[in-house]
């Protein structure tokens, strides 16, 4: 990761990147993104669980579950659990 930081991390953190992640932050800020999730909860998450259901069809979060299962400690505090939350 960190090799992968110095010979290509400025191609994926440019300056595109850092304003997007600036209007982020200002969304945060000034409330929006919670407005936003407040609105997404009362109408039942219909955005996130359809986020959710595409990942789960993701080559790259079935093996991110395998590897959890390899590994127990890492889920043993988890607090979110997709099921109920």
């Amino acid at each position: 990761a960190e090799y992968g930081d110095y010979v290509s991390g400025k191609r994926v953190i440019n300056a595109e990147s850092k304003q997007a992640m600036r209007d982020i932050l200002t969304e945060i800020q000034d409330g929006r993104f919670a407005k936003d999730f407040i609105l997404e909860g009362q109408a039942g998450y219909p955005r996130m669980n359809a986020e959710r259901a595409n990942d789960k069809e993701k080559l790259i979060t079935k093996t991110g579950n395998s590897l959890r299962e390899m590994m127990p400690w890492i889920s043993a505090g988890k607090i979110v659990n997709q099921e109920t939350n």
